[in-house]
């Protein structure tokens, strides 16, 4: 009976993936609001079996090694949507496609902070009234997430995302995955089926976890095409900003697995674990999804002369998004987040959302003689000046970047 209790939400996510797959298909003409709700379910039931998947492999790799590939592999979704529209961009220089394709990335990496820390720092704090701490091991993290987030500033102030910055950030990753799969092996922290693989012999639970790695992976690339197109099609039929869906609506579905898990986490008492695979998880879209990008839409493209196309609207959104990061980074120097620091991150998230269209809306469109396009500029600049206070209050946050880690020799000076 416990078995089949683990082994019912594997058997529903994999039914859930039906008919997606079979309308891909047997390429069915549906209705674009149907395709869109269709395809997406497909990819969020895949999304759990890969999470399920990921977490029975800290079986038998290390801890930092497993969240490092959650992190990579639970937001596959996010990839492959991201991916689609930069290919398109490539080949369709003259649509918008690029515009999607940048505002997927920015959208996914602002949810994870704005709303994915924040609700593991209130839920935790609800529970015990304290801080979330997060292990010494993840200083690792912090380093190369600030390191990606300072060269992250470098493609505003340039103006463009080339293939060579494409080679730094991806470069980050793999540096950071190569000294993350040195840490010691560790005992497992799956829970619910992932928990159940885990604890299957050797060769039918590597068995178990490499079909659902395959299976959920075929699942996801069979409907990243329709839920792109359904997404943009339905904003067009429904009169709603395609670009809002796709930077918003997007990201929530395909990371939807990733935050409930982390949230169970937070709920029974392991926020700072689902805190540490947040974290995993925007090192990794800092670095390898933006990465990914100027070189997928060079091989789309068929040329490396030309970096992907962006205009004023799309630097503020990677200004916006760097500047957030940096004030995580400055936050986590101390390896704690309190629920002071979650509550303004979420509130500068919420305030960067509804800014625009609420001045939009105005009459006269504008407040304080600034205009909604002029809205994440100066949110920018909030996110700026709060992490140079942090520091301006506690120096001694720096020193968290060169610190030893404590039980991790192979960690960066």
């Amino acid at each position: 009976m416990s078995s089949f209790r683990h082994i019912l939400p594997i058997l529903v996510a994999v039914l859930f993936t039906l008919p997606g797959v079979g309308a891909a298909l047997a390429h069915v003409e549906l209705s674009p609001p149907l395709t869109a709700l269709m395809a997406g379910s497909a990819i969020l039931a895949a999304s759990f079996l890969l999470l399920w998947a990921c977490d029975a492999a800290q079986a038998d790799v290390s801890q930092s090694m497993a969240l490092a590939a959650v992190a990579l592999i639970a937001v596959l979704p996010e990839y492959a949507v991201s991916m689609y529209f930069t290919w398109q961009a490539g080949r369709h220089p003259e649509g918008e496609h690029a515009h999607y394709a940048l505002a997927n990335m920015t959208g996914a990496n602002r949810l994870i902070i704005g709303l994915g820390w924040a609700v593991i720092a209130a839920i935790f704090w609800f529970r015990t009234r304290g801080a979330v701490a997060v292990g010494e091991d993840r200083r690792l993290e912090v380093r190369f997430l600030a390191a990606a987030t300072l060269y992250a500033f470098v493609i505003p102030i340039k103006g463009s995302l080339a293939w060579y910055d494409g080679v730094v950030l991806i470069g980050m990753f793999v540096w950071y995955i190569i000294i993350a799969g040195g840490r010691p092996q560790t005992d497992p922290d799956a829970e619910g089926p992932g928990e159940y693989i885990a604890k299957l012999p050797k060769v039918q639970r590597r068995t178990v976890t490499v079909a659902l790695l395959l299976f959920s992976a075929a699942v996801i690339v069979t409907n990243a095409e329709h839920f792109c197109e359904g997404l943009v099609a339905t904003g067009k039929l429904l009169h709603i900003n395609e670009f809002f869906l796709v930077q918003w609506l997007a990201p929530i579905a395909s990371e939807a697995p990733e935050f409930v898990v982390a949230t169970m986490f937070a709920l029974r008492g392991r926020a700072g674990l689902a805190l540490g695979s947040l974290i995993s998880s925007k090192l990794n879209q800092w670095t390898l999804l933006v990465g990914m990008i100027p070189g997928v839409y060079a091989l789309s493209a068929k040329t490396l002369a030309h970096p992907i196309p962006m205009d004023g609207l799309q630097m503020d959104e990677i200004l916006l998004t760097a500047a957030q990061s940096l004030l995580a980074v400055v936050m986590l120097l101390t390896l704690r987040l309190s629920i002071a620091q979650a509550g303004l991150l979420f509130v500068l998230f919420t305030g960067q959302l509804v800014a625009p269209p609420l001045v939009h809306q105005l009459a006269g469109g504008e407040v304080w003689g600034l205009h909604a396009d002029q809205m994440h500029p100066l949110f920018s600049l909030f996110y700026l000046i709060a992490a140079v206070a942090l520091i301006a209050d506690r120096p001694e946050r720096l020193t968290g970047l060169w610190r030893r880690s404590r039980g991790s020799p192979d960690s960066p000076d």
